[in-house]
């Protein structure tokens, strides 16, 4: 079995998918990115987090698309539109995009309990931080 299906296996098996649309969304990120010079363990968890809905699955699509056309090797146009998405929300939002930042760059994030959070929000980082534990064992 390859990286890829480790991945995919290893989540699966620590039932870390929220729903069967999380499940598909993430796969198909993964089979169809898998292969790209610019993908990293770093891509994969903010893969594992955009897939969790349609919203951010369709954003993240979007940028993955245009790295791909335009023959990109790196992350790095991606980092930078996730820091202006950032900048341009200022609620939990706002948070989230910083997060998916940090997660692209395989950089420590903690989450921040005084960081007024929805309920919700505050599960998606935490289950994505235990899905970056498992991405990073593999």
């Amino acid at each position: 079995m390859n990286w890829k299906d480790n991945c995919f296996a290893a989540l699966d098996a620590e039932k870390m998918f929220e729903s069967s649309g999380h499940r598909t969304r993430f796969k198909e990120l993964l089979d169809c990115y898998y292969g790209y010079p610019f993908f990293t363990k770093g891509l994969c968890k903010c893969m594992y987090m955009s897939a969790w809905d349609e919203e951010h699955f369709c954003v993240l699509l979007e940028t993955l698309t245009d790295l791909s056309l335009g023959r990109e090797t790196t992350t790095t146009e991606m980092r930078i539109k996730g820091d202006a998405l950032a900048e341009e929300n200022t609620d939990e939002e706002s948070y989230v995009y910083h997060f998916s930042v940090a997660l692209l760059e395989d950089a420590p994030f903690q989450l921040d309990e005084t960081v007024n959070l929805s309920p919700g929000v505050r599960y998606l980082i935490q289950r994505s931080l235990r899905a970056a534990a498992i991405i990073d064992r593999i």
